[in-house]
C-alpha cells in the first residue's frame, strides 16, 4: 500500500510511443513515392533560391540592402549599418553559408505565408474553426522544437526537407494568429458600410478587411521570419547546412571562437530582416492612415 502512495502505480501507466512510431514508419514506407516527390520538389525550390542568391555579386547584394534599409527606415546610417553587417559576414568567410541559411529561411517563410495567410482568414471568418484550430496552435507553439525533428526525419530522412518542415511548423503560428487578429480588429462599421454599398462577402474581405489588416499581417510575416531564424541552429542537428551547422560542429569540438563568429552572423541577419520588415510594417501603417 505504501508503494502505491509514494510511486505512481505501474498498472495505471500506458505507453503509446511505440504505436505512434510504428504508424509513422508505416506511413513513410507506404507513401515513399509521394514523400520522395515532395522532398525532391522542396530541395529543388531551396536550391533555386540559393542559386538565385548566389548569382547576385556580393557587392551588389550589400548595395541592395543599404538602399532597402535607407528606404524603409528613412535614415542613411541605418542602411549603411546593415551593409556593414553584411560586409562583416563576408569578412568572416561565411558568405556562402549565410546564403545557405537564407535559402532555408526564405523557403520556410514563403511556405508559412502561403499556408498561414488563408488559415488566418479562415479563423477570422469561421468561429467554429477558430475554436478547433486555436488549441492546435497553442500546442504547436509550446511543444519543444526538438519534437518536430523526429517525425520529419522519419518521413524524409536528414537534410533540407525535414529542416524546412520543422521550421515551417514552428514559424507558421504567428502568421496564422496575426492574420486572424488583424482581420478581427477591422472596424465592423466599415465592413457593414461596404456590404451596404453592394459588396459581397468576398469583395468586402479583399477590398476592405485585408487592406485594413495589412499592417498586422505584415507584423505576422516579421514574426514568422524571426521564428524561422531561431530554428537555424536546431535544424543543423538534422543535417541542414549553413551557419547553424558551423555552430553545431564548433560546439561538438569545443571551439568557442569558431562558434562565436557564425553566431554573430546569425544575429546580424536576424537584425537586418527584422528591421527591414518592421520598416515595411511602418510604411503600410502610414499608407492606411
Amino acid at each position: 500500500m505504501k508503494e502505491y502512495l509514494l510511486n505512481f502505480p505501474e498498472a495505471w501507466q500506458f505507453n503509446i510511443g511505440t504505436a505512434i512510431d510504428d504508424w509513422i514508419k508505416s506511413f513513410s514506407r507506404n507513401h515513399r513515392e509521394i514523400l520522395g516527390f515532395i522532398k525532391d520538389s522542396v530541395i529543388v525550390s531551396i536550391k533555386g533560391i540559393y542559386g538565385f542568391l548566389s548569382i547576385i555579386p556580393w557587392w551588389l547584394l550589400i548595395i541592395i540592402i543599404i538602399l532597402l534599409g535607407w528606404r524603409t527606415s528613412g535614415k542613411k546610417r541605418a542602411g549603411l549599418l546593415y551593409g556593414a553587417m553584411l560586409f562583416f559576414i563576408g569578412s568572416c568567410g561565411l558568405w556562402d553559408h549565410m546564403l545557405q541559411t537564407l535559402s532555408i529561411v526564405i523557403a520556410s517563410v514563403i511556405l508559412s505565408v502561403l499556408l498561414g495567410f488563408p488559415l488566418g482568414i479562415l479563423l477570422a471568418l469561421n468561429k467554429r474553426m477558430n475554436g478547433i484550430i486555436r488549441p492546435v496552435l497553442d500546442f504547436m507553439q509550446t511543444i519543444p522544437t526538438y519534437v518536430y525533428l523526429v517525425p520529419a526525419v522519419i518521413l524524409f530522412s536528414v537534410g533540407m526537407m525535414p529542416a524546412l518542415m520543422a521550421t515551417t511548423i514552428y514559424a507558421i503560428v504567428p502568421m496564422i494568429r496575426l492574420t486572424s487578429h488583424g482581420i478581427n480588429q477591422v472596424d465592423a462599421e466599415v465592413v457593414e458600410a461596404a456590404i451596404a454599398f453592394g459588396s459581397t462577402t468576398l469583395q468586402s474581405l479583399l477590398k476592405v478587411q485585408i487592406p485594413q489588416a495589412l499592417p498586422t499581417i505584415m507584423a505576422g510575416v516579421n514574426q514568422t521570419i524571426m521564428m524561422a531564424m531561431s530554428m537555424v541552429v536546431t535544424c543543423a542537428l538534422i543535417g541542414a547546412n549553413g551557419l547553424g551547422m558551423d555552430i553545431f560542429v564548433a560546439t561538438n569540438r569545443n571551439e568557442m571562437a569558431k562558434a562565436l563568429m557564425p553566431g554573430i552572423c546569425i544575429v546580424f541577419i536576424a537584425i537586418i530582416l527584422d528591421r527591414l520588415t518592421q520598416g515595411l510594417v511602418g510604411n503600410k501603417e502610414a499608407e492606411t492612415k
